[in-house]
């Protein structure tokens, strides 16, 4: 599906050959065949928008979207092991289907980044490539949801996406989940994280128990779960 290679594209981080070359992106949605009339409008609209912005301002803006915090991370793992021992053997086994598929990955590049995933879905057949987005499917749910939350225009990327995995995960059941949720990308949030890593480091070297549950009891609720469990959905 050549309309993954695009959407891979865009939501990378916005550079000068992108704006270069958005003439190209255009093209290649007129030759796909997977999307919706009104679909390849919003993706071409999309990529009209962003182009429009100064460079600089775009890559800021993404920086604040997808790199400060947890939420709204590309990262796919993030999402399901957190920085648990799974996540590490989850790593090994994608790298080994990229491997198998031909690809070769970057050293400074994670395997679960959305856009590389989405790069080597794109080299599979139609069918190969939905059944890898609907095993994303929850997490892709998740993101749309959040950013919409933040009135984000990458939110229609996702809503393509969950289209084209044909998954039977709503959007609209996510967003009734998270309704509640404390954003983790405010100052507030990020220093309460910094305080609790602080906390830990300082137990590490023989802190109290009382002084760790009063600081836990403190910021309990300041940031909202990060991963959701909506594999159920």
């Amino acid at each position: 599906m050549i309309e993954l290679l695009v959407i891979s594209r865009v939501l990378e981080y916005p550079d000068a050959a992108l704006w270069q070359h958005q003439q190209e992106l255009h093209e290649a949605l007129v030759e796909g065949e997977a999307l919706t009339l009104q679909q390849a409008a919003q993706l071409n609209q999309f990529i009209a928008d962003l182009c429009r912005q100064d460079l600089l301002d775009a890559q800021a803006s993404y920086s604040e979207l997808f790199d400060r915090g947890r939420a709204t991370s590309l990262l796919l793992f993030e999402h399901v092991h957190g920085e648990s021992r799974d996540r590490g053997q989850a790593m090994v086994n994608l790298m080994g289907q990229y491997q198998q598929a031909g690809m070769e990955i970057d050293s400074r590049e994670l395997p679960d980044y959305l856009p590389l995933y989405l790069e080597y879905l794109s080299q599979r057949d139609e069918s190969e490539a939905r059944d890898g987005l609907q095993d994303i499917a929850p997490i892709l749910a998740l993101l749309a949801a959040r950013l919409k939350q933040r009135e984000s225009g990458y939110a229609v990327l996702f809503d393509v996406l969950l289209s084209l995995s044909q998954s039977n995960v709503a959007v609209e059941s996510v967003s009734e989940q998270i309704a509640g949720e404390a954003r983790d990308d405010t100052l507030q949030a990020l220093d309460a994280v910094w305080e609790e890593e602080q906390v830990k480091f300082i137990a590490e070297a023989g802190c109290g128990e009382s002084e760790i549950s009063q600081h836990q009891r403190r910021f309990a609720g300041a940031v909202a779960p990060q991963y959701l469990n909506i594999g159920g959905q």
